[in-house]
């Protein structure tokens, strides 16, 4: 059975939302694109907006889900927020950059997620 990437990451991104919301997140958009790349998912956490990359894997062959996010990937993730923040006129909000990590068992069903919170600085 081969499934391709777009499947097991919406797999994850669905998960991730789950996971969220069952925590009191409220999610405000997915795959949100701007020029930077695309934010998987924005949610409002009390008054804090936090801005998530979602990385799945349905297997350990290339690395823990997490460890995708590299510099290059950070930098996008800062500039992608900052874009959001300035065309919604929210730049004085507070927020944080997020990372979710989907791990997903042989036959695709959700076999642990964990969130990296402030995964991401833009200092």
């Amino acid at each position: 059975m081969s499934i391709d990437k777009q499947t097991i990451g919406r797999l994850g991104e669905s998960a991730a939302c789950e996971y969220l919301i069952k925590n009191g997140l409220k999610i405000i958009a997915r795959n949100f694109r701007t020029p930077h790349g695309e934010i998987d998912i924005i949610a409002l956490d009390k008054e804090r907006l936090i801005f998530l990359e979602v990385k799945t894997r349905s297997s350990n062959q290339f690395g823990n889900p997490e460890d995708a996010v590299d510099e290059t990937k950070a930098s996008h993730m800062i500039d992608s927020a900052e874009y959001y923040l300035q065309t919604t006129e929210q730049e004085d909000v507070d927020w944080q950059l997020d990372v979710i990590a989907v791990k997903l068992n042989h036959k695709l069903r959700r076999a642990g997620i964990t969130r990296y919170e402030n995964a991401v600085s833009d200092e």
